[in-house]
């Protein structure tokens, strides 16, 4: 069975839309499969695009000019 998106690293994520993009686009899935698939990609996209949100949090926060700006816990929110 596979993991589920949010429990893959943001590389494996990318390899498996890869993977998907791949087989959607020779053509030979069945329908049915072929929406499993797109919709396993757009979960895994969504999860990607968090998980960027999230490091992009993090680089502003530690780009951040203000060095008197007081620390406080990042707390990332989930679905």
């Amino acid at each position: 069975m596979a993991k589920k998106p949010e429990n893959l690293s943001f590389e494996e994520s990318l390899n498996q839309l890869e993977q998907i993009v791949t087989e959607l686009e020779q053509g030979e899935v069945s329908l049915d499969d072929a929406l499993k698939q797109f919709e396993r990609g757009i979960n895994l996209v969504r999860s990607s695009q968090n998980k960027l949100e999230q490091a992009q949090q993090k680089v502003a926060i530690l780009l951040s000019d203000d060095a008197q700006a007081p620390l406080s816990p990042f707390d990332v929110e989930e679905e």
